[in-house]
This record gives structure tokens, C-alpha cells and sequence, in this order.
């Protein structure tokens, strides 16, 4: 079973370093996109909004899924345990211990990635909705 703690240690929190990375690194982009922006160069609020919430689903589903990745890691720590006590025995609360703080290593770290990532999908929702009402006052009228 020591596949399993590794898979926990390196595939689960490793997928979560690469969700926070990706992320990351989509919401700085759209930082970036929306300072060059100018509304004006858009005839049709749908052309805008579609140019403003590029990508965003990625940030919304990271954020999202973030949560369950962690608890699926909490839940392999945790049958790891398990298996460990009832394979050897008598087990020291030391060994208990350690399974239980991987289980728990694997929620918080699901928790560290899914807070900010939804946060800055929701920034970045305010920054378009922001743009999208100048582009109205702009065009003096609401296109729908």
C-alpha cells in the first residue's frame, strides 16, 4: 500500500500545485487583458463579453473542483490508515498519526487552492461586468 501514499503525496497534492499554477497564471493573463482593453474598439456587447470572459470557466472549475480533489486525497489518507492498522495489528499512535495528518495535508491543500482561485474568479467576474457597464454608457443603449 505504499503506492497509495505516494499517489496521495505526489498525485493528489501534485494535481492541486498544477490547478493553482494554471490558476494563477489565467487570472494574471486576464489582469493583463483587461488593462489593454478598450471598449470602444467593440461594436457588439456580445463580441465583448466573449473577449472579457475568455478562460474564466477554468478559474470557476478549478476553484470548484479544488474541494473534492482534496477530499478524495483525505479519503485515500484515510483508507491508507485503515489498511495499515489492519494489516499490522497493534499500531502505534505515532504511525495513526502520520496516516491521519496525510489524509488531512491532502483537505487543506484542496481548501489553499479552491479559496483563492475562487476569489479570483469572482474579481475577475466584477472587472467584466465593470467593463461590459462602461461599454453600455459608452453606446448610450443596452444590446441584449
Amino acid at each position: 500500500m505504499e503506492w497509495l501514499k505516494l499517489t496521495v503525496d505526489y498525485g493528489v497534492i501534485g494535481l492541486l500545485l498544477c490547478m493553482s499554477i494554471v490558476a494563477v497564471a489565467i487570472a494574471v493573463e486576464r489582469f493583463n487583458a483587461y488593462k489593454r482593453i478598450r471598449t470602444a474598439d467593440f461594436a457588439d456587447k456580445k463580441e465583448l463579453e466573449l473577449e472579457l470572459t475568455n478562460k474564466l470557466h477554468v478559474i470557476a472549475t478549478i476553484g470548484s473542483n479544488a474541494p473534492y480533489i482534496g477530499l478524495l486525497g483525505t479519503v485515500l489518507g484515510i483508507m491508507l490508515t485503515f489498511y495499515t492498522m489492519g494489516s499490522q495489528g497493534f499500531m502505534d499512535s505515532g504511525a495513526i498519526m502520520t496516516g491521519l495528518a496525510l489524509a488531512l495535508k491532502a483537505t487543506a491543500m484542496g481548501l489553499v487552492v479552491a479559496i483563492p482561485s475562487t476569489a479570483l474568479y469572482n474579481f475577475l467576474l466584477r472587472r467584466v461586468k465593470v467593463l461590459v457597464g462602461h461599454w453600455e454608457i459608452e453606446n448610450g443603449r443596452k444590446r441584449i
